[in-house]
């Protein structure tokens, strides 16, 4: 999720969009409305079928090590077998388009989030909200991916790997700052006065806060939850309408301007296009900013870290509930064999002795606390944010265009709050609804 969109990806999905238009209306697995028939006929049980049968996945290239270490477990432990495709992220929708169009997806299928909306409403997933409903801990999984991949509804998804957006700060900056090692921002007021107190150290180059000035993705990724946690929404319930210019926001963007104003925010932050967002963190050249979870451990190798879930203007917490989510595909022919697999992932087997033993969040709130997650507060912090009421993952058909692209309306409205004339927000906002209800 938080990987910008480049132009060509954007060309991609255009075309894939409309490969998907057509296969939402194929008769092949589907009903008359374009969605396939539920995972569950009677008799097949919670755990569905391991006879043998020979299974495909496709996963995208950033997911390899997780989706590798998931599908060794199970087919060390099944009779099933489960065979991965790893697609290079920039390939992953026009490979998952061109299948659809042919009647050639596999099995299963792994998707980014946000791109979930599109392909349930095109009728590329079987629906599972029989089969989901027969887990005893149903109500326990992440609802954030289960939601987005809800349509009309019905549910298509489960979470397959988190990718989660919380606060980073370096301990030993907010040593020498004066500050506490170990508080860190519980309100955006003290997010922007402690960059302002890491700032003030005057080292050189090293600043108070970076984030990514030019990519839509990093900023929905670590200001969305911002909004959230302020008790705000930053779309409409239809995903339709952009809410970015309400009083949260309004918080979000001043916070982030005044630091710019007072040299606080790293020069390199105006023209990130995300390619190096997280590098001058890594580094120990800046002093807290909000930061993908999956990398709390790339970044630890080299700074003392500290991690708290992502605060509003007041308190609360919230984080992006990103990553991919993972269903079955319409042109399957062993929908409860595919089942199984499903089944196991969010069984305490797959997500902890697997994902958790991995350093990957757990995408189920009654596993927060596990014996790998025990041995690092931080994992625990981490896995908490996701269980956060307020935690969300944003459903709109047309999220892509609106907000990741490059020159999106989104990266204008937030480009023009921090670095050019905030007073274009209403126009902006506007601009952003515009797309997204198309």
């Amino acid at each position: 999720m938080r990987l910008e969109i480049t132009l060509r990806k954007l060309r991609k999905a255009v075309a894939v969009a409309a490969v998907a238009s057509l296969a939402a209306t194929a008769p092949a697995a589907c009903d008359g409305g374009g969605k396939s028939e539920a995972a569950a006929p009677a008799g097949a049980g919670v755990d569905g079928v391991d006879d043998g049968t020979k299974l495909t996945l496709w996963t995208r290239a950033p997911l390899e090590l997780q989706a590798k270490a998931l599908v060794q477990a199970y087919n060390a432990g099944h009779k099933n077998q489960v065979s991965l495709t790893i697609v290079p992220n920039d390939d992953y929708v026009a490979k998952v388009g061109a299948a659809a169009g042919s009647g050639d997806l596999p099995d299963l299928f792994a998707a980014d989030i946000v791109y979930v909306p599109n392909w349930t409403k095109a009728g590329l997933f079987t629906d599972l909200t029989d089969s989901i409903g027969m887990l005893p801990y149903a109500d326990k999984i992440i609802q954030g991916h289960v939601q987005a991949g809800t349509y009309e509804g019905k549910k298509y998804v489960l979470p397959f790997v988190l990718d989660l957006s919380v606060m980073f700060w370096n301990k030993k900056l907010y040593k020498e700052a004066g500050l506490d090692p170990e508080k860190g921002p519980t309100t955006l007021d003290e997010f922007r006065s402690q960059a302002l107190a890491v700032q003030k150290l005057n080292k050189p180059g090293t600043y108070g806060t970076y984030f990514g000035g030019n990519c839509g993705g990093c900023d929905v990724f670590t200001w969305f939850p911002m909004i959230w946690a302020s008790g705000e929404e930053v779309m409409g319930a239809d995903g339709k309408t952009s809410l970015l210019a309400g009083s949260a926001a309004q918080k979000v963007y001043g916070t982030f301007r005044e630091l710019q104003n007072a040299g606080a925010i790293a020069p390199g932050s105006k023209d990130e296009t995300g390619a190096t967002w997280v590098a001058a963190f890594q580094q120990g050249k800046v002093g807290v900013m909000p930061y993908p979870a999956t990398l709390l451990q790339t970044a630890a190798k080299t700074v003392d870290v500290g991690v708290a879930a992502i605060p509003g203007v007041t308190g609360g917490t919230s984080t992006f509930l990103g990553g991919d989510g993972i269903g079955i595909s319409k042109d399957t022919k062993a929908t409860q064999q595919a089942w199984n697999f499903l089944a196991w992932l969010t069984s305490e087997k797959a997500q902890v002795d697997v994902l958790a033993k991995n350093d990957s969040s757990v995408s189920r709130t009654d596993l927060a606390d596990n014996q790998y997650s025990a041995q690092d507060p931080r994992i625990v912090t981490i896995n908490k944010a996701a269980a956060s009421p307020q935690s969300k993952t944003p459903v709109a058909v047309n999220f892509q265009q609106a907000f990741n692209a490059p020159g999106s309306p989104w990266v204008t409205l937030l480009r023009n709050q921090v670095f050019g004339d905030p007073s274009s927000l209403t126009k902006d906002n506007q601009a952003l609804t515009g797309v997204l209800g198309q």
